[in-house]
């Protein structure tokens, strides 16, 4: 497969992927970016075509999530024209089905880089994790070392000093 310039770069795709209840997502209007439509749009094609996103492709974020979203990106307000609804957060399987229901070129060529960015992210994830365990083991291993070597260290400052009491000389005393 030839390569091809990117439509939209992988880095900036993975910049809006957010760990939301500890699920990957791309919120609503970050996916309706991507595949050039409005987010009012894609939501609209979202509702007509619910029963294609269970709860594990998509959920709304609650009022908290959604204030604390604001607060970190410092988005506007309602009362300064900033967003009236909470946003809805696509998994990576409902990112893929909301390129489905819009049927638009540009949202079906978006989709794969979309999927291509969780895929690396994921693995990357993977990779972290197995990083982790791998440190973890060597500390363990560390540790019980330290524990040995500290024994050692105190059985050999027990045979430095001196017996507590004086004992009978040893050898012929005439």
């Amino acid at each position: 497969m030839p390569k091809t310039a990117a439509i939209v770069p992988l880095d900036r795709i993975e910049s809006l992927i957010l760990l939301i209840r500890g699920r990957k997502v791309m919120l609503d209007s970050h996916l309706a970016g991507l595949y050039g439509v409005s987010t009012k749009r894609l939501n609209e094609q979202v509702k007509r075509n619910s029963q294609r996103f269970p709860t594990d492709f998509m959920f709304q974020l609650t009022l908290a999530e959604s204030r604390s979203l604001r607060s970190q990106f410092a988005t506007s307000n309602r009362q300064r024209g900033g967003s009236r609804y909470r946003p809805y957060a696509f998994t990576e399987h409902g990112a893929m089905m909301a390129a489905s229901v819009l049927n638009t070129r540009r949202a079906i060529e978006v989709s794969l880089y979309v999927v291509r960015a969780f895929v690396k992210l994921r693995e990357f994830l993977g990779t972290h994790k197995q990083l982790a365990r791998k440190l973890a083991e060597l500390e363990s291993r560390i540790e019980a070392h330290d524990e040995e070597i500290t024994a050692l260290f105190e059985a050999i400052r027990q045979l430095m000093q001196p017996p507590d009491k004086p004992g009978k000389p040893i050898g012929f005393h005439g």
